[in-house]
């Protein structure tokens, strides 16, 4: 009764409490919708005007942002060029959804004219994105390398393989192997800024080119083995070396397919015909006689050697392939610096020469590091050594300041190189202690006081004495590793 009184006094009518439930009742349905409402529009979630949930500009929206989002992991993996088949797909699908973003009717509200325009940007940044890594420099730089890979293994392998002369090209093998090693290690000096495309493409690069470059090695040292065997050995000895001729053609093959060089075959068919020679020698009987046993053993381990390059077209697409931070020789070398840099701070603090030993097993360490063949990991631990060897040279030249005790009668010349040498120590304490780069004014400073103490040598004149001319020489090589050291701390270069 007091309720309806209450009721009456303000004029409302009473209904059992149905508008306050019923209205809390809504509020909570409003809550829920807007919190469930999925996609990248949930700001502008709930009822907009007449239309009852989500807004049909933002639903349509949202449709094509799911697009965009799967492809974006597409544009994101890519690491080809513009050339690619799969770059104009990516291009189109990416162009027809901006159009079909920019067809959609906003109504002349702000709001979703917002939300129409960063769908739009989104879809333009992936553009830019892939036409950025697939024009890069280093891209480019990389695919320059493989052609020049490609022309290098066409005129020495795949040519004389499909003119029959794949037996008569071992002369010039090692000659081969060199110019592919040297691409390789110019492949691995490729800077990628740390743009995954870009690491993925040097990698698929490098992998394929050390490859054939193990390739080309098994082919030279076959070359100089004593085999084939004569047939009168034993009766499986004409079989072997029947397939001691098909193996040579299998690793032409398998050279072409890996470079791109083989339009028609492919490295599942190669890898049928390599397992069935393997099943065919497995089967033969040669357990009575030791040396035909031995030459079935090295050719199936040269058909092994074949296989384990055979599938390489997934290189490059698990991280931890291409990612070298996650490699263990790698992070060992990493180990390693990070102690040089210890001890490095150490000596430019106090002076002392205490560390030469642990500087001298941290070099030992490194030799037994393995680097898989893998030029970056062979160029990282190149540098490191470097490292140690810059702490190690500066430490020898103070010590050998310290002990200097020049006779009266000493040659002004050699004098003269000795304080070029002085001025040379401080100065490569400066350059161990220099953390910037080379648009620094004091990286030009330091190049440019070091290229006076080369001007300063070049000016002294021995006047005939020996000791002065060797101390000088010295000298000059001792400025020139300072530089030398100098530029690789600014290279930017990394795994």
């Amino acid at each position: 009764m007091a309720v309806r009184w209450l009721c009456s006094l303000f004029g409302k009518p009473f209904d059992g409490g149905k508008r306050t439930m019923d209205h809390g009742s809504q509020q909570q349905q409003q809550q829920q919708q807007t919190q469930q409402m999925p996609g990248p529009f949930q700001g502008f979630a709930g009822p907009q005007g007449p239309y009852p949930g989500q807004h049909p500009t933002l639903a349509r929206l949202d449709e094509l942002q799911r697009e965009v989002a799967a492809l974006g992991q597409q544009v994101c993996s890519f690491s080809g060029l513009q050339s690619d088949r799969e770059y104009k797909r990516l291009e189109r699908e990416l162009t027809r959804l901006l159009l079909e973003i920019d067809q959609v009717e906003t109504e002349g509200r702000i709001e979703l004219q917002q939300a129409r325009k960063r769908a739009a940007g989104e879809v333009e940044g992936l553009l830019r994105y892939l036409e950025g890594n697939a024009t890069h420099p280093s891209r480019l730089a990389i695919e320059e390398l493989s052609r020049e890979a490609q022309s290098l293994l066409l005129a020495g392998v795949v040519a004389p393989f499909r003119q029959g002369q794949a037996q008569d090209a071992s002369e010039s093998g090692e000659e081969l192997v060199e110019a592919v090693q040297d691409v390789a290690m110019r492949l691995a000096q490729v800077k990628t800024g740390g743009s995954v495309p870009l690491r993925k493409a040097r990698y698929r690069a490098l992998t394929r080119v050390c490859a054939v470059q193990e390739v080309l090695e098994g082919r030279v040292r076959m070359h100089t083995l004593a085999l084939p065997l004569s047939d009168e050995t034993h009766e499986a000895v004409q079989r072997i070396n029947q397939v001691m001729v098909q193996v040579s053609g299998a690793r032409c093959q398998l050279v072409a397919l890996l470079m791109g060089l083989s339009g028609r075959d492919s490295c599942a068919h190669l890898a049928r015909i390599l397992t069935e020679l393997l099943v065919e020698l497995d089967a033969l009987d040669v357990s009575s006689n030791t040396a035909v046993r031995n030459y079935r053993k090295q050719v199936v381990e040269e058909i092994n050697g074949l296989l384990k390059h055979i599938d390489l077209e997934g290189e490059g697409d698990d991280t931890f392939r291409y990612d070298l931070a996650q490699n263990d020789s790698i992070r060992e070398i990493e180990g390693i610096r990070g102690r040089v840099s210890v001890l490095r701070a150490e000596v430019l603090r106090q002076g002392v020469a205490g560390q030469g030993a642990e500087l001298q097993s941290l070099l030992t360490h490194l030799d037994q590091v393995d680097t898989g063949r893998n030029p970056c990991i062979r160029e990282a631990r190149r540098r490191a050594v470097l490292e140690i060897q810059a702490v190690i040279t500066y430490l020898d030249l103070w010590e050998a300041l310290g002990r200097r005790n020049p006779s009266p009668d000493e040659p002004p010349p050699h004098a003269a190189v000795w304080r070029v040498l002085a001025s040379l120590s401080d100065l490569q304490a400066q350059v161990l202690g220099f953390d910037g780069k080379r648009a620094d004014k004091s990286y030009m400073v330091l190049e440019e006081l070091l290229t006076k103490q080369l001007l300063a040598l070049d000016a002294v004149d021995p006047q005939g004495d020996q000791r002065t001319k060797t101390a000088r020489k010295q000298a000059v090589k001792y400025a020139q590793n300072i530089l030398s050291y100098l530029d690789m701390k600014t290279d930017e270069w990394e795994y």
